[in-house]
């Protein structure tokens, strides 16, 4: 698996440091998902649960590419074949962390607009702290709502998640005076219990301020509203706190 915040890399980067085997390996990997991308229909239909060739790669590609670069062979993958909602779905549902990250990351490139949420949802239910990185990228910045997109911001403070991870955060945050209220009652509890509040926590509430195109009133995550109260501030620890 790679780093949580390193980029996927392009099959160019990848032959240039794959060995000989890995490459050819790939090479045929890639020719299934681009025969199964164009002839849909070919797959034995015999067999309900008759796995197309390329998700068995899918699978295999930690073990003959390293896993270093496991999740980059796993998005070309996706993209080659063309992966559907059901593929996208199956291969998240059947598969281990490391598979089901690859498929969120990918989620911005398959062209399944908002119909995959449910996969980003499951994501950040959960506890892992790589799929959760995964979850909050490009597809759930463009197509998470409101509610559920402030609530994702909270699990990445709640798990230390950096909230460098989150998508747009700064465009989605700009005036959301729910998401200050939401920042303000956890630092509030954080304090209460004798705990420490976060530093991401004071970055994300200084971006939650009305943007300056906008005098006099605010934008929420989903575009202009109505004039509104300040932006409450995060209360500050006590300096004896330890």
């Amino acid at each position: 698996m790679t780093s949580p915040d390193a980029p996927l890399l392009t099959r160019k980067e990848l032959d240039a440091q794959l060995g000989g085997a890995a490459r050819a390996w790939l090479d045929e990997a890639l020719a299934e998902a681009a025969h199964a991308a164009a002839h849909p229909d070919a797959e034995p239909s015999r067999n309900v649960y008759a796995v197309p060739s390329w998700e068995l790669r899918y699978a295999a590609a930690g073990r003959h590419c390293g896993l270093e670069h496991a999740d980059s062979v796993r998005a070309l993958l996706l993209i080659e074949a063309r992966a559907g909602l059901a593929a996208a779905t199956r291969l998240y549902e059947q598969g281990t962390a490391a598979e089901r990250r690859a498929v969120l990351l990918v989620l911005p490139a398959l062209d399944l607009g908002a119909t995959a949420l449910a996969l980003v949802e499951d994501a950040l239910r959960a506890n892992d702290t790589t799929l959760i990185a995964a979850a909050v990228g490009p597809y759930a910045g463009e197509h998470l709502d409101p509610h559920n997109w402030r609530h994702a911001v909270l699990k990445c403070l709640f798990t230390g998640v950096p909230v460098a991870a989150v998508d747009q955060l700064a465009r989605r945050s700009c005036g959301d005076a729910e998401l200050a209220r939401m920042l303000g009652d956890y630092a509030a509890e954080r304090i209460a219990a004798g705990r420490p509040v976060p530093a991401d926590l004071h970055r994300v509430l200084a971006l939650t301020a009305p943007g300056p195109s906008a005098p006099g009133s605010t934008t929420s995550a989903t575009g202009p509203a109505a004039p509104g109260p300040a932006a409450p501030t995060a209360p500050t620890a006590p300096s004896e706190e330890s």
